[in-house]
């Protein structure tokens, strides 16, 4: 049985006291209301990951990510920060391949496919991220650039390293655009990933992995959305700023 996981992007954004409260807040109304076996990620800037591992140290329902890694362990790379670095702090995840990161700081599935390496060699789950503009969903080419993005960035692993990574679905052209994209269109391209997978690796691999909604999820949509057969969580961006909103989204599974 696959793991039902929601997972926080707090993206830059909060200053140290701020994430501090909203991380206390959070723990809090986890412990006291999510009663069910889905995980938390929650992915805080660098800075905060030490004291967020040390405050939810004695929760079990919490885990670390940070969101970016460098490829590589060490070096001349001002300004950056090693997977292996991340894993001594106590990060457990990193978000890599966000449409964010594409978008401004030019990664590509070549250059993120080390950063998948190096993330496994130190121990963290990679949260891989894919999806498509809304030009290039106008275009009809949202489900070859998916494959590719798969093929590219994370498809050269080996089965037992792939068992180990999580699949994030962002519809780009329904993040902050206005446009909603529904329950329906969210299950065709997670079943279609699904899919790749299974022809990858095989039914099994495919069953197991986990793949997260990333497109604007909201209390009010999560409920539908997590109840799609091949929907297995969210990779939540701004509400997950918000204790009671991020709280609510975690709970929609007993929903």
């Amino acid at each position: 049985m696959r793991k039902k996981i929601v997972a926080g992007n707090w993206k830059m954004n909060l200053d140290y006291t701020s994430g501090m409260t909203l991380f206390s807040e959070v723990l809090n109304m986890v412990n006291d209301e999510v009663h069910g076996n889905q995980e938390v990620i929650v992915c805080p800037p660098f800075l905060y990951i030490h004291s967020l591992v040390q405050l939810g140290k004695n929760s079990t329902r919490i885990g670390i990510g940070a969101q970016n890694c460098h490829q590589a362990e060490s070096g001349a790379y001002t300004g950056e920060i090693a997977a292996n670095m991340l894993k001594s702090i106590g990060a457990t995840a990193v978000i890599l391949g966000h449409s964010e990161r594409r978008q401004y700081f030019g990664e590509t599935n070549q250059t993120l496919a080390p950063k998948v390496d190096a993330a496994l060699k130190a121990g963290l789950r990679p949260i891989f991220c894919i999806g498509e503009t809304l030009e290039q969903r106008e275009q009809n080419i949202h489900f070859d650039l998916i494959k590719a993005q798969l093929t590219e960035g994370i498809f050269h692993l080996t089965a037992a390293d792939f068992s180990k990574a999580i699949i994030a679905y962002e519809p780009v052209w329904a993040i902050g655009t206005g446009v909603t994209a529904t329950s329906g269109q969210a299950q065709e391209v997670h079943a279609f990933i699904r899919k790749e997978i299974a022809a990858k690796y095989g039914t099994e691999t495919a069953e197991n992995t986990t793949i997260l909604y990333g497109g604007s999820c909201t209390p009010k949509n999560a409920p539908e959305l997590f109840a799609q057969a091949d929907i297995d969580g969210g990779l939540i961006g701004g509400a997950s700023l918000k204790s009671r909103d991020f709280t609510d989204i975690i709970k929609a599974f007993n929903s």
